[in-house]
């Protein structure tokens, strides 16, 4: 039986592997199990196997690792990109059955959304631990918000059925400033939710800037699919219950 970073390591390289062609432009995603593919990526180009990607990263943590890839770096308002990727590969919190997500534990929730709306092709590597029957009750749900509103959305929030925590900072005093200069608020559900009405709902309370829950409305046209990493070395690939 496999140990966990060597699970999220196989799929991850498993993903990047079927699905990265050269020439892509292609989203690279935050997280212990994202750098994973980040590192595939920056190993197939060393060796030659890959050619012209064109890397959008969604983090700091991600563009470092990049560089030391060699991974060519470009923003989604650069020109060779246009705000239009091909490909990306994130990790996540939590999926549910329909392939719905929980993410921002890595704080980096409001990029990953924007990079995730503006793909062609979504793909979202975990191993099986991450797999849960419904969102927001095992894992919090990652709020950004101004600093301005920290309370005012608190209480919006607790209105709404959620426990509201301000994530603190490790190894530094006070709470996480995103990369954006924002708070994040982590909410709790006793039980599971209608998450796409939930990400509705929280976003339309002033003063929040994005959520962690990712339900791809169908206005988006993009199904993700998910690689799930199995303790045994499979690695299952699985489209949203609604695709099948």
């Amino acid at each position: 039986m496999m140990e966990q970073n060597a699970i999220k390591e196989q799929a991850a390289r498993a993903a990047v592997d079927a699905l990265v062609k050269s020439g892509m432009r292609l989203g690279l995603g935050t997280g212990s199990t994202a750098v994973h593919a980040v590192r595939r990526v920056g190993e197939l180009l060393r060796e030659g196997k890959l050619n012209g990607i064109l890397a959008v990263p969604t983090s700091f943590q991600t563009s470092i690792e990049c560089e030391k890839w060699d991974i060519p770096l470009f923003s989604l308002n650069s020109k060779e990109i246009d705000g239009k990727l091909d490909l990306s590969i994130d990790g996540a919190d939590e999926v549910d059955p329909e392939n719905r997500l929980i993410k921002g534990g890595g704080g980096a929730l409001l990029l990953e959304k924007v990079i995730a709306h503006a793909s062609a092709s979504y793909v979202v590597v975990v191993d099986e631990s991450k797999l849960v029957a419904g969102l927001g009750v095992k894992f919090p749900v990652p709020v950004e918000v101004i600093p301005e509103a920290r309370v005012p959305a608190a209480h919006a929030l607790e209105r709404l059925g959620a426990e509201v925590t301000l994530r603190e900072a490790l190894r530094k005093a006070g709470p996480v400033i995103t990369e954006h200069g924002n708070l994040l608020l982590d909410i709790r559900f006793k039980k599971a939710i209608d998450s796409a009405a939930m990400e509705f709902e929280i976003n339309r309370i002033p003063g929040v800037v994005e959520n962690g829950l990712f339900t791809f409305p169908p206005q988006w046209d993009l199904s993700p699919v998910v690689f799930i990493g199995r303790p045994s070395g499979e690695v299952e690939q699985r489209l949203a219950r609604k695709e099948r």
